[in-house]
């Protein structure tokens, strides 16, 4: 008959069914999916109001010179066209429709604004296709 003490197999087992039920927690984590964008004006002269619309949010600048980037990072929500508004420097408002994102896509876009209104897009993307 045992009197007053401790099983120190008993420590040993808690230690091990705690440590069980923490590293299938640890599997499951959250992966946060993000987008690297990189917006490049080539247009020959400054722009000003830079946006960039994605499916539901967007970023930009006030003013972008010639020869400079912008960069940020995004996380897609939904589906949809990317587009890219901004004013020229003679004040025409150009608007530029992009790729399509999907939800957890992740990689870079780089953007490349051009002269004339014009602009090319370099999507390096992974995950689900946008419908």
């Amino acid at each position: 008959m045992k009197t007053g003490g401790c099983d120190p197999r008993s420590g040993v087992r808690a230690f091990l069914i705690g440590l069980g039920l923490l590293v299938p927690a640890g599997l499951t984590a959250c992966h946060s999916s993000h987008i690297d964008m990189a917006v490049q004006n080539r247009t020959g002269e400054p722009i000003r109001l830079l946006e960039v619309d994605y499916p539901s949010a967007s970023f930009g600048s006030d003013a972008l010179a010639d020869g400079a980037s912008f960069h940020y990072r995004i996380q897609v929500q939904g589906n949809g066209r990317l587009k890219v508004l901004y004013t020229s420097a003679e004040g025409r408002q150009i608007q530029i429709d992009g790729p399509s994102l999907a939800e957890r896509q992740e990689g870079t876009v780089e953007i490349e604004l051009l002269p004339a209104g014009r602009a090319e897009f370099h999507p390096h993307l992974s995950g689900p296709s946008a419908p």
